[in-house]
């Protein structure tokens, strides 16, 4: 809360000061209708001067006026800093998300990474502007209509006035235990946006094994989860408003009969008490505000410290680059013997490989290793074919090489360079990659394919012709077919083609393809193998894939089974040293 009060509120301090100087002036226009209704009962109308009471009553009208056009104006004033201040958090968290590591990612869960970005920001959206609003509004009606009772009859006033300790000590107890309440219900609310999340994306699934009523009972025991979290935050923050009307009524009662007494007494008038009553209903109005806005602030810090959670975090912006030269772990600048037997047998050049894994082993929660002494090195334009059963590691290499997470030991090497040396974004753009699962995007097939990289609709269309998608694509209208989310609209094959199409567009030193063309039928895949080979000679290719059929034509073939290498080498040489890849070659090709 205090950062988005300091630092993000703070371009926008003028424009509050001058709304809260208009909203004040406005509010004083409020405060002084009681007493003048006053003055004119107990002055001016037993006076019998009707000049006086012409004069009162258009005073009474100018500031009539006067308080709903000021409030009306400071409304609008805080409701621009609200979206404005707001436009600049969002944009400031959605720029932080979009640098976090992959660490960092499975740490705050992207449901609850969409739950911040989404309703975590409402709430503190909702409080800025209330607070501009009420929170200058009724802190001046409650203490300005104090001191006008106490101007009007400070003995009235003081039988009020021993209400307020016992109403303070109901709103510091109530926010004091609403606000942890409220990050609860925020991390319900996590879970709940996480299992929509699956269903509606898994929902043919659902429907197609007549999981319906199942999933609706999952969604109705996590939806009563965050609502009996609601119910128990809301009800506690509820006690509030009852509390103070009985303790305020208590005091009415007590001014209500004080007063009588007085005025029997011909110690006060009548006009002052009922312009005490109307300043009473004020200072009741205000308190209940102020109630209401505890309520909220006490949800909106809730939400603020998630928010805040985030942006104060490292990120990869923040990566340190290590300096490039021999590992100082004591690592050998040589890959195990069969990769150099491999690089011998190939005719290796002198210059370092294109891509070297030295020893690396990798955990992405310290406890159990997913990599374990990897090492294999690539020339340019050499292939690489990664086979293994599922959860083996495959695709964890690749997330290590593009840097996504970093190496627990050992060290990945890019021309000869640590890629820890190297810049991220310098990294990365020497790849092209589809992933496992990989997304479409409601948009263009131009744009699904082009990603903002300024490409040309002829590197596009070759792009799409490379990955043998070039002749769906025309006949569903062009480039310019708007694709449903996630590509709804497309088969699996077709979906496949647009991604790899994406990884190729740019011509990329370093293509990825992770269990890509496993919705291609075996031609359709062998023309797209052909392909590479033609126009992507200079290319070095990393191919993971369930099929031999995918990737036996590799210049080199690393085997995974549960982190480990099992085998490396050609086609030929696996089928006759790994027993792993024996047994995958007989169950696919017999």
């Amino acid at each position: 809360m205090k950062k988005i009060l300091t630092f993000y509120l703070q371009p926008y301090y003028l424009r509050m000061a001058v709304g809260f100087l208009i909203k004040f002036t406005g509010t004083i226009m409020d405060l002084l209708l009681p007493w003048t209704l006053a003055h004119m009962i107990d002055v001016v109308i037993p006076a019998n001067r009707r000049g006086g009471i012409l004069l009162w009553g258009g005073f009474m009208l100018v500031c009539s006026l006067l308080a709903v056009s000021l409030n009306i104006l400071a409304n609008r004033m805080a409701s621009r800093v609200a979206s404005d201040a707001m436009f600049r958090i969002r944009n400031d968290l959605f720029e932080k998300i979009m640098y976090l590591s992959g660490s960092d990612l499975d740490r705050f869960t992207r449901p609850s990474l969409i739950s911040r970005l989404t309703s975590d920001t409402y709430h503190v959206h909702q409080m800025l502007g209330r607070i501009q609003r009420l929170g200058v509004r009724a802190p001046i009606l409650l203490t300005g209509g104090i001191v006008m009772t106490l101007l009007l009859d400070p003995a009235l006033a003081l039988v009020l006035l021993a209400t307020l300790p016992l109403l303070t000590v109901v709103v510091v107890l109530v926010s004091r235990k609403s606000i942890p309440l409220f990050g609860q219900v925020q991390l319900r609310v996590d879970r709940f946006v996480q299992m929509l999340r699956e269903d509606i994306a898994g929902i043919r699934v659902i429907k197609a094994l007549s999981r319906e009523d199942y999933e609706r009972e999952r969604f109705d025991r996590i939806n009563r989860e965050v609502v009996e979290w609601e119910k128990k935050a809301t009800l506690t923050t509820a006690l509030t408003s009852p509390a103070m009307n009985i303790l305020l009524n208590l005091g009415m009662v007590g001014v209500l009969v004080v007063g009588a007494w007085r005025v029997n007494r011909g110690l006060s008038e009548v006009g002052k008490i009922l312009a005490f009553m109307t300043y009473f209903t004020i200072i009741l109005n205000a308190l209940l505000s102020i109630s209401r806005m505890f309520v909220m602030v006490s949800r909106a810090a809730a939400s603020a410290e998630r928010i805040a959670q985030v942006p104060d975090g490292p990120d990869e912006r923040g990566i340190t680059l290590v300096p490039d030269g021999p590992d100082e772990r004591g690592i050998m600048n040589a890959c195990d013997s069969q990769a150099e037997q491999a690089a011998g047998r190939t005719g290796a050049p002198a210059s370092p490989p294109h891509i070297q894994f030295q020893q690396v082993s990798f955990s992405y929660t310290g406890k159990g290793r997913q990599l374990s002494d990897i090492s294999f090195s690539l020339n340019h334009g050499e292939t690489l074919g990664i086979i293994g059963p599922t959860g083996s590691g495959k695709s964890t290499l690749v997330q290590l090489l593009m840097r996504f997470y970093d190496v627990d030991q050992g060290v990945i090497r890019l021309d000869g360079r640590d890629i820890r040396s190297l810049d991220l974004q310098s990294l990365r753009r020497q790849f092209g990659v589809v992933f496992q699962n990989d997304s479409l995007f409601e948009t263009h097939i131009y744009e699904n394919i082009s990603m903002g990289r300024s490409l040309t609709r002829e590197q596009v269309m070759d792009a799409a012709a490379y990955a043998q998608a070039k002749e769906f694509v025309e006949e569903k209208g062009g480039l310019k077919e708007k694709l449903d989310i996630r590509g709804a609209n497309l088969s699996g094959g077709q979906k496949q083609r647009i991604l790899i199409a994406r990884a190729l567009a740019a011509h990329p030193a370093i293509l990825v393809l992770d269990d890509s063309s496993s919705a291609l039928d075996y031609h359709t895949d062998a023309r797209l193998r052909a392909a590479l080979g033609e126009h992507f000679r200079d290319t070095t290719c990393i191919l993971i894939a369930q099929r031999i059929s995918a990737i036996m034509e590799a210049d080199h073939i690393l085997v995974l089974e549960e982190g480990r290498m099992t085998g490396y080498g050609t086609h030929q040489e696996l089928i006759r040293s790994c027993g792993l890849y024996q047994e995958i070659a007989k169950s696919q090709m017999g």
